[in-house]
């Protein structure tokens, strides 16, 4: 039985095998190479992306800031605005209560142990003190506050602890549920009636004396 042999590889064989596997470890390094330059570009471009994205959302938390700032400011203009429409009706409405007011004064920023107390509008005569609450859009909490700012006045402005104390609120715009909201909790309510501003209590309202 013949038995089968190749033949034995020559020198040539040899050094070509050797030559197809260096260029294969070329190629691949090559390979390597390019990913890794694809990888740090990628990379580079990742990092800029981060910068931008970064940069944007500074930009955009800074846009929100100065939208704030703006609608604050318009707030705090739409609130003197009030305050000044209410200031020289305020006379003549609680007249018509049967409440002679001799005296209005404005913006009062009160101290004292402490503790601080800011009043739009301040209504007096001899023996009533009426608090008035200004807001250009008047909500329930804004009513709640005004309570709480009531229950302060005699210990802050002890000059009239001997005075009935009122509370009104006035707005530009007063939703129902709030106006009732406030005439419930007995505040005076003061809005708009066409082209000037009116009691938006009934005639029999008894108001809450603090």
């Amino acid at each position: 039985m013949q038995s089968t042999t190749s033949p034995a590889p020559t020198l040539d064989d040899i050094l070509r095998l050797f030559q197809e596997t260096d260029r294969k470890f070329q190629e691949t390094d090559r390979k390597f190479q390019e990913t890794d330059r694809i990888m740090k570009e990628n990379q580079a471009e990742i990092k800029e992306m981060k910068k931008e994205t970064e940069r944007m959302s500074q930009e955009t938390t800074q846009s929100f800031k100065t939208v704030n700032t703006i609608i604050g400011n318009l707030g705090n203009r739409l609130g003197q605005f009030v305050e000044e429409a209410v200031r020289p009706s305020a006379v003549r409405l609680f007249r018509e209560c049967g409440i002679d007011i001799h005296e209005v004064q404005q913006n009062i920023a009160v101290k004292r142990d402490g503790e601080g107390l800011e009043i739009d509008l301040l209504v007096v005569n001899d023996k009533d003190t009426v608090v008035i609450e200004c807001k250009s859009n008047l909500s329930i909490d804004d009513v709640n506050e005004h309570l709480v700012r009531l229950d302060k006045i005699k210990r802050m402005l002890p000059r009239y602890k001997d005075n009935r104390v009122l509370g009104a609120v006035a707005g530009m715009v007063i939703p129902d549920n709030v106006a009732q909201y406030a005439i419930r909790k007995g505040l005076y309510v003061i809005g708009q009636n066409g082209d000037h501003l009116a009691l938006r209590n009934e005639q029999l309202f008894l108001p809450k004396v603090w």
